[in-house]
This record gives structure tokens, sequence and C-alpha cells, in this order.
């Protein structure tokens, strides 16, 4: 059986810390930022950890 193609997509919105969790960028943090709190800004800054059922079927794609 051949092996699994890797999800360039996924590849790309997705990456694998040392410790094994799956890191993700937060939604809402490209544009329309000056009627955003600068403390909700910063926030959006900071990468967030994937967790659930979602994190194992993309941990696979990956």
């Amino acid at each position: 059986m051949p092996k699994q193609k890797t999800r360039k997509s996924v590849k790309k919105r997705f990456k694998v810390s040392k410790t094994g969790k799956l890191l993700r960028r937060g939604s809402c943090g490209r544009h329309l930022n000056a009627k955003k709190s600068q403390k909700r800004r910063r926030r959006q800054k900071k990468t967030k950890v994937f967790i659930g059922k979602m994190a194992k079927k993309i941990r696979k794609v990956i």
C-alpha cells in the first residue's frame, strides 16, 4: 500500500511542536484591527494549541 500524501494546505496552517502538540494561528487578526483593543490584538499574535478529535485527524494528514 502506498504512503499517504501530505496535504500541503494543512501543512502550511499547522505546526507540530517538539512535545507533539499541534499549533495554529488565531483567526480575526489580519485586518480591521483599528477597532479592536490593544489587548485583543496582542492575544491574536500568540499561537494557539489545537486540541480534540480534529487535532488527531490533522496530525494524520500532515
